[in-house]
This record gives C-alpha cells, sequence and structure tokens, in this order.
C-alpha cells in the first residue's frame, strides 16, 4: 500500500528562536556554548533534536522551512509603519545560529523557502492552498504562532506547544473552541489587533467582545454594514467600533496571510521531497562538534 503523502511546513524563526531563549535563559552571551571554531550552537542542537523527534512521530514525506525576511523590508511594513515596531532586535548569537542553521539545512537538503517583502507566514499560507488544491495526503504547520490557524482545514492541522506538551490542533479542535471558521479568524484578529505584531486593532474591543462579535455577524465589514442596528448587547461598544473603523480594516488587511506569493505559486512540490539520510545529518553535526543521537 502506497504511503500517504504528508507534507510538513516549519516556521523557521518560530522555532528556532524558541529553542534560543529556553536554553539561554538567564545566561550571559559568555556563557553559552560554543564549538572550537566560536559558532554557538545551543539552538541548533535543540532545533535539530526538535527535527527529528517530528519526523519520527509524523512521517513527512515532504518537508519546507519558511524564514522571514527582516522586518522593514516586508510588504506589511509599507503598508504600515509601525508594524511589528515594538520588537526588540535579535541577539547576536541568535543570528549567527540562524545563518549557521541555513547552512545546516542546506548540506542535509532540507528545502527552505525565503521570498523578499513576505513573511515565512505568508510562503506557509501559500504552500497550505496549493498542497489543499493540488495534493491529497496531509499538512501540518509547525509553528507557536496563531495567526496560521485562519490556514486551518479538514487535512490542514497546526503543532502547537500547550504547556510542556504540543497539541496537534485541527480543524475541529478550532471549531469547538472559537464557534467560526479558520477564515472568521482573521476578523477577530482585526478587532483584536496583535501585540507582538504591533497591530492595532480597535482600541478598547477586546476578547469579550471580539469574538462574539464575529459570531454574530461574520466579518468586519458586515459589523459595519449593520452599525445602525447592532445587537443591543453591544451598545457598550458603538463609540469604540465607529472610532475604530479605519483601524479595524487595516488590522484585517495586515493579519490576512497570503496565499499566492509569487516564486512559491509555481515551485514544483516535488523539491520538497524528503527522505532523512541519518548518516549525512550525523556528518554534518559532527562538522558543528554537535553530539546529538541520529537514530
Amino acid at each position: 500500500m502506497e504511503k500517504k503523502e504528508v507534507l510538513l511546513l516549519i516556521d523557521g524563526f518560530n522555532l528556532l528562536s524558541r529553542c534560543y531563549f529556553a536554553t539561554a535563559y538567564g545566561k550571559e552571551m559568555h556563557d553559552l556554548p560554543r564549538n572550537s571554531k566560536g559558532q554557538f550552537t545551543n539552538a541548533i542542537r535543540v532545533t535539530i533534536q526538535k527535527l527529528l523527534m517530528l519526523v519520527r512521530e509524523h512521517e513527512p514525506t515532504h518537508i519546507a522551512v519558511a524564514w522571514d525576511v527582516k522586518r522593514e523590508e516586508t510588504l506589511r511594513r509599507e503598508k504600515f509603519a509601525d508594524y511589528k515596531g515594538t520588537r526588540n532586535e535579535l541577539p547576536e548569537p541568535l543570528i549567527q545560529q540562524y545563518e549557521t542553521l541555513v547552512e545546516l539545512f542546506d548540506t542535509i537538503g532540507i528545502t527552505q523557502l525565503t521570498i523578499p517583502r513576505y513573511e515565512a507566514d505568508d510562503i506557509i499560507g501559500t504552500m497550505v492552498n496549493r498542497w489543499r488544491n493540488e495534493r491529497d495526503g496531509e499538512c501540518i504547520i509547525y509553528s507557536n504562532d496563531r495567526d496560521l490557524l485562519q490556514l486551518l482545514c479538514d487535512r490542514t492541522s497546526q503543532l502547537i506547544a500547550i504547556k510542556r506538551e504540543e497539541l496537534k490542533y485541527t480543524l475541529n479542535h478550532f471549531q469547538e473552541e472559537y464557534g467560526i471558521t479558520p477564515a472568521q479568524w482573521i476578523d477577530v484578529k482585526a478587532l483584536l489587533g496583535d501585540k507582538s505584531d504591533n497591530i492595532p486593532g480597535v482600541a478598547g474591543v477586546g476578547d469579550k467582545a471580539a469574538l462574539p462579535l464575529i459570531q454574530q455577524y461574520g466579518a468586519v465589514e458586515l459589523i459595519y454594514e449593520n452599525f445602525e442596528n447592532l445587537d443591543p448587547k453591544f451598545k457598550r461598544y458603538l463609540k469604540k467600533l465607529e472610532a475604530g473603523r479605519d483601524m479595524a480594516v487595516l488590522s484585517k488587511d495586515l493579519c490576512t496571510i497570503f496565499t499566492d506569493v509569487p516564486d512559491i505559486i509555481n515551485r514544483d512540490l516535488e523539491e520538497c521531497r524528503y527522505l532523512l539520510n541519518k548518516e549525512a545529518v550525523r556528518e554534518a553535526l559532527q562538522a558543528l562538534e554537535i553530539q546529538i543521537r541520529v537514530g
């Protein structure tokens, strides 16, 4: 019986930065492990361990790692100058390990995708859309970024870390938790905004109102179309919604993941086919002086 195809899409910086901060917490730069060439290795070690675990557990036939470009070079920054403006600069050891990891992934043959002006979310969104339309198999997104929930469908799930465990968060999980479609998650985020990305949302409209509004009206645009006759239970939010109309529209645009990224649309999906070559991984890790049981 032919094995079902499974595409594993990894949000590169989401994984690498989580591995970095988990192993660098409370440490000064000089305390972090390095190899004899002076290369930092703490995040790379944990990232590769996680990758090997994902391959063992989910047996993907195809793997792609999506990387962000610099935040000031994105389309969203062009639309909104303060987009991601509150984020700190990345630590030097993390940047160095990103560069080392890119080389390592090249060496062991893992497809990496970086597209100017687009973010990893957009690359993942386009890959999900293509896989959904062109293949019958499952797609698994590896990221803790809940913006990506808008991409869920019956064959697309997301691996999310909750406490100390990872949950394979499916369409059913989403519908049970929120009572809306994944596409409507964009509208909820448009009202709420996103502090981590510095997306404004509608000031004064929080969790208690954003989700119920979308559950009842379906979309940001429909809230404003029905503005004069909004359910009285939302009366306390009328002035806030009115004042925040332009920000709601802008925020929805910023929260919407592209699913038509150039260079990804026409890429051969077979470029992402991957069969783990354990010996190649061992040799690449040995060159970095990282000792991990590859299996």
